[in-house]
């Protein structure tokens, strides 16, 4: 490492201490976060502010079961058509206004009428939702749609303030009011995003802290030492290359679980002139694209053989694999001859866009050096994450490598970036057999029909391409030893419930 980078490092640590206040948990995220509005926002980093500002109807536990948050219970009626929710009393909202029926149904059709929603893929056929009673909220559906108890588990299911609702994207981002611990202050981009306890949170006797700051970090090496110097308290992701030199520390506690999440290539195939290219056109480039990477060597040089080759949307561990089509071994020889086959000239040409933390950088570095033994020449375009999504959204990418945290329903991972016309599908795939198959798993409650429609699904989508799955990462949190009640679960959020410093 060089003297330059050492000195900064230090420079940071020094100034991020001097700065903290008691009782302040300082949080390290890998990557700024987009839009801090639960309706539009697509991020992981988001993700990570709102378990701490944004409440959700359902949460899940550490073995992925629905448990209540805003929703003390719920039920279904109407053979699965209609979902009636049971709501917490006494809650209020960051700018006090209370939580009622009135306040869920008009946050839940924010989620489906606001343009560009990214909740309204999620919540399926929900046709009408409505306060039945002062504390229950009944959504009607067109028919049954089994990941909608999943998607409330997650950000369609976190509810804001029916005085901000009339406000979206950074009019709302600027003044945030939901239902969680902590309401926010400001934000400084590219900087920290500062929150404070909320008094009036309903379970407030679980928060120790009187202030939150999150700070995003794409450099590995620095979150590392900036959470051994203990500037940071908690980090959300340690680089597997690191997890060696931290285990040794006794400073330094690490909470893992295998993660939901998956990371992958997604190519542009049909969205805009940026998917006039080779690899866009022609799904015998994509195929020898992945026929040129080594997902074991990948996943062994790039993170220390801490993560999983993979794929598919699930890691082959999870129960939703589809074991008949498992993970290709590398074959350059069959590589090379398919791209003899679609007739390309010479070498292939392809621009990869690639988040700006240095273990995706590692990783696309990695698969660069694979693909050119095949004849694949790969333009690597650093780019902050953010950015990244505004571009995968609008079509302005030729191919990019990006990570999906996962869902609990195997449905959040397939529907809305592989349906038509959905709105995470940013290369604006299209295919009526794999939406045939996808749709009958979502409609169907048959808990043995439903695999086999996402198998037909599967074998439609592995043999387009569209994205090509490489690995599944492990939860890697890190804390200072000093913090209790530090825990890790799959979906990756990092929950400030009951956590608290000793000594503090």
């Amino acid at each position: 490492m060089k003297w330059s980078r050492l000195a900064a490092i230090g420079l940071t640590a020094m100034l991020w201490a001097g700065a903290a206040p008691a009782q302040t948990l300082r949080i390290g995220i890998a990557s700024d976060p987009d839009v801090l509005d639960p309706t539009l926002s697509r991020s992981l980093a988001a993700r990570q502010v709102f378990a701490a500002m944004c409440d959700k109807l359902i949460d899940v536990d550490a073995d992925l079961r629905f448990v209540p948050q805003l929703a003390t219970a719920w039920r279904w009626e109407d053979e699965g058509r209609s979902l009636i929710l049971t709501l917490r009393p006494n809650v209020r909202f960051h700018d006090g206004a209370t939580m009622d029926a009135d306040a869920v149904a008009a946050g839940l059709k924010r989620h489906l009428e606001t343009p560009g929603s990214t909740r309204r893929g999620e919540m399926g056929p929900v046709r009408e939702v409505a306060a039945t009673g002062p504390l229950e909220v009944t959504l009607r559906l067109e028919q049954p749609f089994a990941p909608l108890l999943a998607a409330l588990s997650d950000r369609a299911g976190m509810i804001v303030s029916p005085r901000a609702a009339g406000r979206v994207n950074q009019d709302f981002a600027r003044e945030p009011a939901c239902a969680g611990p902590f309401r926010f202050v400001r934000r400084v981009a590219q900087d920290r995003i500062e929150l404070e306890r909320f008094p009036e949170y309903w379970d407030a006797a679980n928060i120790h802290f009187d202030r939150l700051v999150y700070r995003p970090i794409t450099d590995s090496t620095v979150t590392a030492a900036n959470l051994r110097s203990g500037t940071l308290e908690v980090v959300e992701r340690v680089a597997a290359n690191d997890l060696p030199e931290l285990r040794g520390d006794r400073r330094v506690q690490i909470a893992t679980v295998p993660s939901l999440n998956s990371v992958y290539i997604a190519v542009n195939v049909a969205n805009g002139a940026r998917a006039d290219t080779p690899i866009g056109r022609d799904r015998r480039l994509r195929e020898a694209l992945e026929l040129s990477i080594d997902r074991a060597a990948l996943v062994q040089v790039a993170f220390d053989g801490q993560y999983i080759p993979g794929n598919q949307s699930v890691s082959p561990s999870s129960p939703n694999y589809v074991k008949s089509l498992p993970v290709p071994g590398r074959n350059l020889d069959r590589a090379r001859a398919l791209l003899r086959e679609s007739g390309v000239t010479g070498r292939v040409k392809m621009r990869m866009s690639v988040p700006n933390t240095s273990e995706y950088a590692q990783a696309a570095e990695v698969i660069q050096a694979m693909a050119a033994e095949a004849g694949i020449d790969i333009e690597l375009q650093v780019i902050e994450t953010a950015t990244l999504l505004r571009q995968w959204t609008s079509g302005d990418f030729e191919s990019l490598l990006i990570a999906w945290s996962g869902r609990v329903d195997l449905d959040g991972n397939l529907w809305g970036f592989n349906a038509c016309g959905e709105s995470l599908n940013g290369g604006k795939y299209c295919s009526q057999e794999a939406d045939a198959a996808l749709r009958e798993g979502r409609t169907s409650v048959d808990p043995e029909k439903r695999p086999a429609a996402y198998e037909r699904a599967m074998r439609v989508l592995l043999n387009d391409r569209p994205y090509i799955y490489l690995w599944h990462s492990r939860i890697l949190h890190g804390a200072t030893a000093r913090l209790e009640g530090m825990r890790a679960l799959p979906d990756g959020l990092v929950r400030v419930q009951g956590l608290k410093l000793r000594g503090g």
